[in-house]
């Protein structure tokens, strides 16, 4: 996903909000294609995924369990796992397109109506992008912009509610219960876990507000 007319900002990001975007980023690559061996060796490489959170918990668990299956699996293998999950010649075992998981609209509208908002955020795909803008790693990329354009709270906890956590929580169970080996559900049980710790984070500034 490509902005049209970034906001620059000179303030910079928080340490939180900077591994938020952070993670949104790896997320969205991983489930756009295999990891090669680069990014194997970064994920591996010693760090954490506390946000700023109090002592590690879950979220840093999987996370240093997706570093350890990192470092010892190669690229060769996680790349048949990736392509039988996503890109099978046939059908493929999961959908990456996030409006197949929306149930409460038609893939179709629910498409334009995101389609309409990235517009109205300057955001487009980029130049040689085949895959439609519903694909879960564009929704992580938009999150990923949203954060690091310093947008305001309310647009993100609105892009999230309405497009990102009620589609990746079906489709990290559709993957959890296709993925034939380890690396996938290593991923996803990190993925679903985040998620969770920002569904948390907007519930409680939408509580507030309300209070406001």
């Amino acid at each position: 996903m490509n902005a049209q007319s970034p906001t620059p900002t000179d303030n910079p990001l928080k340490p939180e909000d900077r591994s938020r975007a952070d993670m949104y980023a790896l997320i969205g690559r991983l489930f756009y294609a295999a990891p090669d061996s680069d990014l194997l060796a970064q994920i591996s490489q010693p760090g954490d995924a506390s946000m700023g959170a109090d002592p590690p918990g879950e979220l840093e668990r999987a996370w240093r369990t997706l570093q350890e299956v990192c470092a010892a699996t190669a690229q060769s293998a996680i790349k048949p796992e990736y392509d039988a999950l996503f890109v099978s010649a046939g059908k493929a075992q999961v959908t990456p397109y996030t409006s197949h998981y929306i149930s409460h609209s038609a893939p179709g509208k629910h498409l334009v109506e995101l389609r309409v908002l990235l517009e109205r955020w300057g955001l487009a795909r980029g130049t040689g992008v085949f895959e439609v803008e519903d694909h879960v790693s564009g929704l992580c990329d938009v999150m990923r912009f949203l954060i690091e354009e310093q947008m305001p709270f309310s647009d993100q906890r609105l892009f999230f509610e309405r497009y990102v956590h009620p589609a990746m929580v079906p489709l990290n169970a559709a993957v959890m219960a296709a993925a034939p080996e380890a690396f996938y559900k290593k991923v996803v049980a990190l993925a679903q876990i985040f998620l969770e710790v920002e569904k948390a984070a907007f519930d409680m500034d939408d509580a507030t507000s309300a209070l406001l």
